[in-house]
């Protein structure tokens, strides 16, 4: 995605992870129970969603087409874990 990763505030849980790319952060937790969300995801609004999609090919991600949507160019993934990731354009 472009991010980079931050060190977390020593005062919280070790697990997980966080990330930052301009004014945005992403902040990621560990669920012990967990399962891959195959429906309930993320929507990330990129620039070049052309850009992005060649970039998620080359690197060998699956990449999914989906119901169009009014104004927006968009697709899913999945991150290595299995979850869906909807990736999104403005027109």
């Amino acid at each position: 995605l472009g991010m980079r990763e931050l060190a977390k505030p020593s005062n919280l849980s070790p697990a997980g992870c966080w990330f930052e790319c301009g004014a945005m952060q992403l902040h990621l937790g560990v669920d012990p129970d967990f399962r891959p969300a195959r429906k309930a995801h993320p929507a990330l609004l990129v620039a070049d969603l052309a850009e992005f999609r060649a970039r998620l090919a080359q690197a060998g991600a699956i990449v999914r087409e989906d119901m169009p949507m009014a104004g927006y160019h968009r697709c899913f993934t999945e991150d290595p874990f299995g979850n869906r990731i909807e990736l999104m354009q403005k027109l």
